[in-house]
């Protein structure tokens, strides 16, 4: 790997070697490095482009690294992967994708991954995604997420875009089984005339299952988002979905919470915020020293963190 496309990777998986245990690196749509261990196998899918991961009941304090860099202009690549989390396992799932275009072709990373989140297993999973490049043509992401939650199973998704993405569209859609939770934390920053949609829909099926789904965004410029978050309460269980965003310049933010509840014993809550930074929050950093810019920033950063 060149250096362009080592700095990608230290981005969206904080890699500055080799990781530890079982990866898979992809760069511009080829694999450029393997492992496995004795606990998660990593197959190369047959049928189509992408990877199976395949992790067995029990395993532990283990992780997974899939990053993707893209470091040619106009390139469109497409990948379709697939994580069977056996039962009682716990480990930890780091995605992303980093494009560097300096070209005046847009580049293009798609992905479908989806979960078959085993009974009393539990996963954390990271995906990050970053675009950079003084090149004309754009960077487009657009990731599916998948989620199927067994009895018991428990999924934490921790999803950011802060930089240089110019048009994405996230999906996301999720059936829970019973005593099953899936926590879903998005972060999200917009510049120019970027468009950012995020797309949630789960479907709260079992007994006892719960969700929540928080996005914090900020829209700078000219930029828009939309914020998607559809929860649907099939059964006795509890479902919450929260926006939070911060509109600077002339940003736009559309906040679009559903919520129905399909049993008498579903329990569902949404809320949404939008609004500019508060003049008293600035003036208060102000007076410690910070120019109005500063302030700005300092705000900006202790929001998405």
């Amino acid at each position: 790997m060149d250096a362009i496309q080592k700095s990608l990777l230290e981005q969206v998986a904080g890699l500055h070697e080799v990781p530890e245990g079982a990866y898979n690196i992809r760069a511009n749509g080829q694999k450029a490095g393997r492992n496995t261990t004795a606990n998660i196998d990593i197959v190369t899918k047959t049928d189509k482009d992408g990877i199976d991961i395949i992790i067995k009941p029990g395993t532990r304090n283990e992780s997974v690294h899939i990053p993707v860099v893209l470091s040619m202009s106009g390139l469109k690549d497409m990948v379709y992967n697939d994580f069977f989390i056996g039962e009682d396992s716990d480990v930890t799932i780091i995605a992303g994708c980093g494009i560097h275009n300096c070209g005046e072709q847009s580049s293009e990373h798609s992905g479908i991954h989806t979960f078959h989140v085993g009974k009393n297993a539990r996963v954390r999973y990271v995906e990050k995604h970053y675009g950079e490049g003084d090149g004309s043509g754009e960077n487009i992401m657009n990731p599916t997420t998948v989620v199927e939650l067994d009895e018991g199973g428990y999924m934490e998704m921790e999803t950011t875009q802060i930089k240089g993405v110019d048009s994405t569209v996230r999906t996301t859609t999720a059936k829970l089984g019973p005593h099953s939770t899936l926590i879903i934390k998005e972060k999200v920053m917009t510049h120019g005339k970027q468009l950012a949609k995020s797309d949630f829909t789960v479907d709260l099926d079992g007994e006892g299952c719960h969700t929540n789904v928080i996005s914090r965004s900020v829209a700078r410029g000219q930029s828009r988002q939309v914020f998607l978050a559809r929860i649907n309460g099939n059964a006795a269980c509890y479902g919450h979905s929260e926006c939070d965003a911060i509109i600077m310049d002339e940003g736009v933010v559309s906040a679009i919470p559903e919520v129905t509840a399909n049993c008498l014993d579903a329990q569902l809550v949404h809320e949404a915020a939008i609004g500019k930074i508060a003049g008293e929050q600035l003036t208060k950093l102000m007076t410690l020293g910070l120019t109005e810019k500063e302030a700005e920033e300092q705000i900006v950063n202790g929001f998405l963190k």
